[in-house]
C-alpha cells in the first residue's frame, strides 16, 4: 500500500477502568491472523520495529528486564521495562516506564481477539493513548496482512488521522 493512501480503520471498542492511582484503558480489536502470529508481533523486536511506539532491546516473549526505546521522529527516549509474564501465545504483561501493559491473545474463528489494558497514571491521557494503539496496530495489521505501510509513530501520526481519533476515544471514555 502507498503509505500516503494509509487511513485509519473506525475507532474500536475501548473503555476505561479504575486503577490504584490511575486509570486503565481496556482496548478491544480483532484480528485475522491466529494468536501465535499476533504474539510474534507483540514480542519479536524486528517485529515490534515495524508497528510498535517503540523499539525493544530484546524479544520480550520472555519474563525479565528489558528497555523499550520510544521514537518520535529522530528523537529516542530509552525506557526501562520489565516483562512480568509472558505466556505464548495468550498473556503478555509489562511495565513501560511506569505503566503497566497486558495483551490478552484469544482465538476468535481463524483469528485473534486482542485485549490490550494499558493501566496510566493520569486518566486524562486514555483518549491520547487510544488513538495512539489504534494507529499502531493498524499498522501492525498491514504488516501481518503482509501489506506494510511502516511504522507511524510521534508527531508523524497527526498526518495520520491521529486528532480525530484522540477526540473519538475522548467521547467514547467520556472525556469529550
Amino acid at each position: 500500500m502507498d503509505r500516503d493512501a494509509f487511513r485509519p480503520s473506525p475507532p474500536a471498542d475501548v473503555r476505561a477502568e479504575p486503577a490504584d492511582g490511575g486509570a486503565t484503558l481496556v482496548f478491544v480489536r480483532d484480528l485475522r491472523h491466529p494468536p501465535a502470529t499476533v504474539w510474534a508481533a507483540l514480542t519479536e523486536p524486528a517485529r515490534l520495529a515495524e508497528w510498535a511506539p517503540f523499539l525493544a532491546d530484546r524479544d520480550l516473549g520472555s519474563p525479565g528486564p528489558a528497555v523499550l526505546t520510544l521514537i518520535d521522529g529522530e528523537m529516542a527516549a530509552p525506557t526501562t521495562a520489565t516483562v512480568r509474564r509472558a505466556e505464548p501465545p495468550h498473556l503478555l504483561e509489562y511495565t513501560w516506564g511506569d505503566d503497566l501493559l497486558r495483551w490478552e491473545l484469544s482465538p476468535l474463528g481463524s483469528g485473534t481477539r486482542l485485549t490490550l489494558r494499558h493501566t496510566v497514571a493520569d486518566r486524562g491521557l486514555l483518549a491520547m493513548v487510544a488513538a495512539g494503539w489504534h494507529l499502531c496496530l493498524d499498522v501492525a495489521d498491514r504488516l501481518l496482512d503482509d501489506d506494510p505501510v511502516g511504522p507511524i509513530r510521534g508527531a508523524e501520526a497527526k498526518e495520520f488521522g491521529w486528532p480525530e481519533l484522540r477526540d473519538a476515544y475522548a467521547d467514547r471514555l467520556g472525556e469529550g
